[in-house]
């Protein structure tokens, strides 16, 4: 695995911190990345997203998800519950987890629901008006005539 140095990237740039962070995070992830729980991430729309997590086992009680700093945390945590149940085969993970997601710039969380073992969480893009294009109206560089009119020059 290759590793690279960022720090000519932050000598000669202003405003791209979180970029640089991104991209040292990525590179830097271990190889043997999370795989529990498993979870789809799709785009429902030109600015909606939904993250589905396979949450089998776990009531809405034992799930949290919560926004902290552009960042999406997914936890849970099954109660201790002493039942006098004896397993032969445990093949359903219940096994306590926290998954984060990196969340862009005016990425927010519009609701969550549980509903047949999966977790699914929507998400929206809400750019800021002071943030989207706007035409600009282009004025001709020309006094108009009424202001000529008004200062005669001989």
């Amino acid at each position: 695995m290759r590793n690279f140095d960022f720090a000519p990237l932050h000598r000669a740039t202003i405003g791209f911190d979180q970029i640089a962070d991104l991209m040292d995070r990525a590179l830097s992830a271990d190889v043997q990345t999370q795989s529990y729980p498993p979870y789809n991430i799709e785009k429902t729309d030109a600015d909606s997203y939904r993250i589905s997590i396979a949450v089998a086992g776990f009531a809405e009680e034992d799930l949290s998800v919560e926004v902290k700093e552009n960042a999406l945390v997914v936890a849970a945590r099954k109660g201790d519950a002493h039942t006098d149940k004896t397993y032969l085969h445990r093949g359903i993970a219940t096994r306590a987890f926290e998954r984060r997601f990196t969340l862009a710039d005016h990425v927010r969380v519009v609701g969550a629901s549980h509903e047949n073992g999966m977790l699914h969480i929507d998400l929206a893009r809400e750019v800021p008006e002071a943030l989207k294009p706007r035409r600009i109206e282009i004025s001709s560089a020309r006094p108009k005539a009424a202001e000529i009119e008004g200062s005669t020059v001989n």
